[in-house]
């Protein structure tokens, strides 16, 4: 079995953000490098309160100040936090002597030595999008569930912090042929060394015309598809050297075929992206009917992790100079140096979970109190007593990177993590 080194990816100029303050009306505003569409949905709640302008803040997208009040707020629709709320607008990927960065620009490389002038590049485009970009767009299913509250951060009903960079496709396909897009990218998920509820993707799509395939000899989906492979094992030969490669055939909603392409690194086989032959439906709706595509999509905090050594996923988002000094503009592979040798502390909590009760919902409780000290939850035990009460017990490791924790930080934190998974989940401790 491979090693999965991306998150599951879904795989203009000027567009809509929409914001929806304390109610579920739309409302649009013009935001660079976001999205046109509007949703068709209509919400059937009342307006409590009229939209206003977002205030000034410490958070500007495209050109557009936007108050915290506009992305996190008191509603039962809303499941953002302030701690996501805190990432946004940091873009790490723009970050030149930053691992992310450097990966990017890295890959930016490839295509223009390869591909010159060819590829239309983005990395500033708004994370707030619609649900219509997020899902319909790309034929999610209404529903799959990463449609739930429990895997996507809701800003309300119809409007979404992205999940993928492929929120976009549907809008560039409309004015571009080939296209990379690189963004931040939002998922509520576990807490481990792997998995971050804020990552960094990149996109790639590439049109073909009836021509094309035509003076080739092939069909357009084969066309389409011998393309995509040979590009992308040009990419992966550029980012980790001569290395054995494997095509997985698999399944995506949007594309088909679909694959996954796994490399042998390090004496292990790891999944590097997904890709494949785009849905005609999606080339459709954009005007594109009489052409074929093909997309991929890959994570780049994983493939970074592999190719700078870098054991957690919580220190891209350091600040500590022990860090960031120790990469280079340019400088592709630089193995990382730990310099945090500070013992991890485990907490252990047992309750009584209730029909609701989600591990995403637990990790989210755990984050919010904890931040980025908290290194792993993890479920080590469970059972079902003769009444029908499911029990649930889970260690939570605590480590700083950058410091020694104290007793008595981490007693409070453990204290206050027991209130709030109590008071938010409606579980009963033990």
């Amino acid at each position: 079995m491979a090693t999965s080194l991306a998150n599951t990816t879904f795989f203009s100029k000027t567009c809509s953000l929409f914001i929806h303050t304390n109610s579920l009306k739309r409302f649009a505003f013009r935001v660079p490098f976001s999205s046109t569409s509007t949703s068709t949905s209509t919400s059937p709640l009342p307006l409590k309160k009229k939209w206003r302008p977002p205030a000034a803040s410490a958070l500007e997208l495209g050109g557009v100040k936007i108050a915290k009040d506009d992305i996190v707020r008191d509603d039962p629709t809303n499941n953002v936090p302030d701690t996501i709320f805190t990432k946004l607008g940091m873009q790490l990927h723009k970050r030149n002597q930053h691992p992310i960065g450097i990966l990017k620009n890295a890959i930016y490389e490839y295509f223009d030595s390869n591909y010159p002038n060819k590829f239309n590049k983005f990395d500033d485009l708004c994370p707030i999008v619609s649900v219509k970009q997020n899902f319909d767009d790309v034929l999610v299913p209404a529903d799959h569930v990463s449609r739930s509250y429990n895997d996507t951060y809701y800003v309300d009903l119809q409007t979404v912090l992205r999940c993928h960079t492929s929120a976009h496709q549907a809008e560039l396909l409309k004015e571009h042929n080939h296209f990379l897009v690189t963004g931040d990218v939002y998922r509520r998920d576990s807490i481990d060394s792997t998995h971050y509820p804020v990552f960094h993707q990149m996109e790639g799509v590439s049109i073909f015309y009836p021509d094309e395939w035509g003076a080739a000899g092939l069909d357009a989906t084969e066309y389409a598809a011998k393309d995509l492979k040979r590009c992308l094992e040009g990419l992966a030969c550029h980012l980790f050297g001569a290395v054995e490669m494997r095509w997985v055939d698999t399944y995506f909603p949007f594309t088909n075929p679909s694959y996954e392409l796994e490399i042998f690194f390090k004496e292990n086989w790891l999944e590097v992206l997904g890709c494949g032959v785009t849905e005609q439906e999606i080339l459709k709706r954009s005007g594109k009917s009489n052409n074929v595509a093909w997309a991929f999509g890959l994570g780049l905090e994983r493939l970074a992790m592999v190719l700078f050594d870098i054991p957690d996923i919580r220190l891209f988002w350091s600040s500590d100079e022990r860090f960031t000094s120790q990469f280079l503009q340019g400088q592709l592979g630089i193995k990382f140096k730990p310099f945090s040798k500070y013992p991890p502390c485990y907490k252990d909590m047992s309750f009584w979970i209730n029909e609701s009760f989600t591990e995403n919902n637990l990790c989210e409780v755990v984050r919010g109190v904890a931040g980025d000290l908290v290194e792993e939850v993890r479920l080590i035990d469970n059972f079902t007593n003769k009444k029908g009460m499911t029990s649930h017990c889970y260690r939570i490791a605590y480590r700083s990177m950058e410091r020694s924790l104290t007793d008595e930080e981490i007693n409070e934190l453990q204290w206050n993590v027991r209130e709030q998974v109590q008071s938010k989940l409606n579980v009963v401790l033990r």
